[in-house]
């Protein structure tokens, strides 16, 4: 709480940046009020919803977020995982739900945030979000169809959709169609101009006048035009503020499986986004607080009625773009879209649907990963697989089951990865030189000292590999072994029961065991364990700040049980230790 406190304090606008924030406000306003409107009707609710979410997300998040650039605002992976989580609701307790899936999923995001929970972040892989996030792109371009082309498919699965219109082309409206390709082909040449920013806004404008002049009732084709739905067959839009909405208790438990996967996706995008932009004294943001500036904005949200919303990568790139320097960019934002619903709602209602559909099948193509799903398929043939597992399951099955999947495919895959990273090299003293690294051997050498060290995890799976990969002792007598353990902080039951195991076969072979590099920590849990006894405490050797004093400790100590003198074993000399 110290830390918002200190974020208030630095609030206050600095007449220095004030024109440039207040202009990269007013662009981010005009330029989003139509896609948030977009991103509603993903959420298959009311597209005046999304205004109100830029009213309210954008600057509440810039007041509690650690990033001083996020543009907390809807997202189209947000409103499509929205949309997917209210697929089971009846059209009249949509609004309810939202609420509530809205309400829950700041409550997530904010308790993630107070505990710090920013860096679990790390364990959902590159190739499941890579996968996620180009399924979501490729279910906003085949959602959008039917609305660009006037179709109403009866499936509910966007694949099919898609399919389904194919096989019905003859049953498209082609003046709606016809609006749609012009806005779709205006943006397209706009975005590879001078006027990109306004991409947007331009080519919603023209076709919004086209339309209001096609349908004159002086013209021929008002009858024809009359027929392409606009923003204002959907939903009015009130000239005035949103009014307070309180949440249904009784939806709170049917919407926390989707809000969950709404937060966390959620939560994946913002923590993108804190990484991609850092602050302006050079720092990166604190994650976990970006978590919880989201989580606010979220709740704060739900009480106006209003779509989930996240850390926006396309937002943040706009207002910096358009000269943001401040957190009061993202403040001014939200005053403008509140403007412009008191002075032109009636104009933002002429807007035709083709022509938001059309936005959205752009910004579908913009959020393809194309090149980082190339990257990932080169990378390796698990990655490719899991990317690909992710890809199929998004396009094909509920979008809440779709990032549990992904989430559950991310930790397989983290833990079949650690699992197999372990690597046991030997270590062996050079006459005149420092040591040397060489492969373990594969049956242990009698009478002699056989020093390990031990890379990698040593948990669970990873502790069976290690005990795959140690030396023989079937044909053994009279050896020491030395395994090195320095950097371990603790071991797990299963290496314990290893070391168990390898110790009993070495002593019925007249060989000890000794374990070097010792954190205290891990000594506890030999003495907890019992195996402490079994190596015998003085064939422990604790960690010391003098990197290879240990192993030269136990070296020492290891020649003395052989009865030779240091370092008589092959390719060392007398006196060669690990230096």
């Amino acid at each position: 709480m110290q830390q918002l406190s200190s974020t208030a304090q630095k609030l206050k606008p600095e007449r220095r940046h004030l024109n440039a924030d207040l202009l990269a406000g007013l662009t981010f306003a005009i330029v989003n009020v139509p896609q948030a409107m977009a991103h509603a009707l993903l959420a298959t609710v009311n597209p005046v919803l999304g205004i109100y979410t830029l009213m309210m997300a954008v600057p509440i998040g810039a007041l509690f977020t650690s990033s001083v650039f996020m543009n907390v605002s809807t997202t189209s992976a947000l409103s499509v995982a929205a949309g997917a989580g209210l697929a089971e609701i009846p059209d009249g307790q949509k609004a309810q739900a939202l609420v509530a899936m809205v309400l829950l999923v700041g409550l997530i995001q904010a308790l993630a945030g107070l505990f710090k929970l920013g860096f679990l972040v790390r364990f959902v892989s590159d190739s499941v979000m890579t996968g996620f996030l180009n399924g979501v792109a490729v279910l906003i371009i085949l959602g959008q169809l039917g609305d660009l082309t006037g179709y109403d498919s009866l499936y509910a699965n966007k694949v099919a959709q898609a399919l389904d219109l194919l096989l019905h082309l003859d049953q498209v409206n082609g003046q709606a169609t016809a609006i749609g390709l012009l806005t779709l082909g205006l943006m397209v040449v706009l975005l590879r101009t001078s006027l990109k920013k306004f991409a947007f806004i331009i080519a919603i404008a023209v076709s919004t006048l086209l339309l209001a002049a096609l349908t004159l009732p002086a013209l021929g084709t008002a009858a024809a035009f009359a027929s392409v739905q606009t923003v204002g067959d959907i939903a009015d839009i009130p000239r005035a503020l949103p009014g307070l909405v309180l949440p249904t208790p009784a939806l709170l438990l049917t919407m926390l499986l989707p809000a969950f996967s709404v937060a966390v996706i959620g939560l994946i995008q913002g923590a993108g986004v804190s990484q991609g932009y850092p602050n302006p004294d050079g720092k990166y943001p604190d994650i976990s607080r970006d978590f919880l500036g989201q989580g606010v904005a979220n709740m704060a949200t739900s009480l106006v009625g209003g779509v989930p919303a996240g850390g926006s990568i396309s937002g943040t790139a706009l207002i910096m773009s358009a000269g943001a320097r401040s957190r009061w960019t993202n403040i001014f934002a939200g005053l403008f879209v509140a403007l412009i619903v008191l002075v032109a709602a009636p104009l933002v209602e002429r807007v035709p649907m083709p022509a938001l559909a059309a936005l959205l099948i752009v910004a579908g193509f913009q959020g393809l990963r194309v090149q980082q799903a190339i990257t990932v398929w080169n990378t390796g043939q698990v990655a490719g697989v899991v990317m690909v597992m992710t890809f199929a399951a998004t396009l094909l099955v509920p979008l809440q089951y779709a990032v549990l999947l992904g989430v559950a495919l991310s930790i397989l895959l983290f833990v079949f990865r650690q699992s197999n990273k372990v690597v046991i090299t030997a270590i062996v003293p050079v006459p005149g030189g420092l040591p040397e690294e060489r492969p373990a051997p594969q049956q242990l050498p009698s009478n002699q000292l056989t020093m390990l060290m031990a890379y990698g995890s040593l948990f669970f799976a990873a502790a069976k590999n290690f005990e795959e990969l140690l030396p023989a002792v079937d044909r053994t007598t009279h050896a020491v072994v030395a395994i090195g353990l320095r950097g371990k902080a603790e071991i797990g039951s299963t290496f314990v029961s290893v070391l168990r195991r390898y110790t009993e076969s070495l002593q019925a072979h007249d060989s000890q065991l000794m374990l070097v590099g010792v954190e205290p920590a891990v000594r506890k849990q030999l003495a907890k364990t019992g195996l402490l006894d079994l190596i015998g405490e003085e064939n422990v050797f604790l960690a010391t700040p003098r990197l290879g004093e240990a192993m030269n400790q136990a070296a020492a100590a290891a020649y003395a049980w052989l009865g030779q003198q240091p370092g008589k074993t092959a390719d060392a000399a007398p006196g060669d230790a690990v230096r």
